[in-house]
């Protein structure tokens, strides 16, 4: 189904004024897709270290 002219105009008002939101949400899709799709188990492992280690630094910030 198409966007009318209006909704394409709220699209694009809601993208310009939550740019850095919009930017982590594609950020967080790539990375959910790269994870489920196409990464080989050396690449999981990889991440996993490195999910581990962001773990335990936002816990830190948490105190």
């Amino acid at each position: 189904m198409a966007e009318t002219k209006s909704q394409k105009k709220a699209s694009q008002k809601w993208n310009e004024k939550n740019r850095a939101h919009r930017s982590y949400l594609t950020a967080r899709s790539s990375a959910r897709g790269f994870i489920r799709n196409k990464a080989t188990l050396d690449d999981l492992n990889e991440l996993q270290e490195l999910i581990n280690k962001r773990f335990e630094e936002l816990k830190k910030l948490d105190i």
